[in-house]
């Protein structure tokens, strides 16, 4: 019984230590790609691109709109904003050609409130108390 107990804190402590290691790995990548001009998003939900950093201090100052700077601690940085992903020539091709709905489209074609969709029978009160 006290060789399983053991077992299991030695297995405790060595996914700590490697979940440690991983988080470390990950936040040293984070802050090299910390530079200048860099989009980033704050752990408070803040967007913007950073325009100087002070090693010194620690602190990084963040243009959020033109004109508004903001300084804030390099630790407040939650991830560096990378540009979403190409779109393929298929998929344009698709949007294009009518193939893939637009939210627009989509929206229009959802229920008010109340209103029954089409396909679905209604359910009378008696056919409730029937069933039951």
């Amino acid at each position: 019984m006290t060789i399983i107990m053991v077992l299991v804190l030695a297995v405790l402590i060595f996914f700590t230590f490697r979940n440690g290691r991983k988080r470390s790995r990950d936040m040293a990548a984070m802050q090299d790609r910390t530079r200048v001009g860099a989009e980033i998003m704050t752990n408070f939900g803040l967007f913007g691109t950073i325009v100087a950093i002070d090693d010194e201090e620690n602190q990084v100052q963040v243009e959020t709109s033109p004109g508004t700077i903001l300084t804030v601690h390099r630790q407040t940085i939650a991830k560096i904003i990378t540009p979403d992903e190409v779109v393929s020539d298929d998929e344009a091709e698709a949007v294009e050609e009518g193939e893939i709905e637009s939210a627009e489209e989509l929206a229009a074609r959802e229920p008010q409130f109340g209103e029954r969709v089409d396909g679905t029978p209604a359910e009378s009160n008696a056919q409730k108390k029937a069933d039951d």
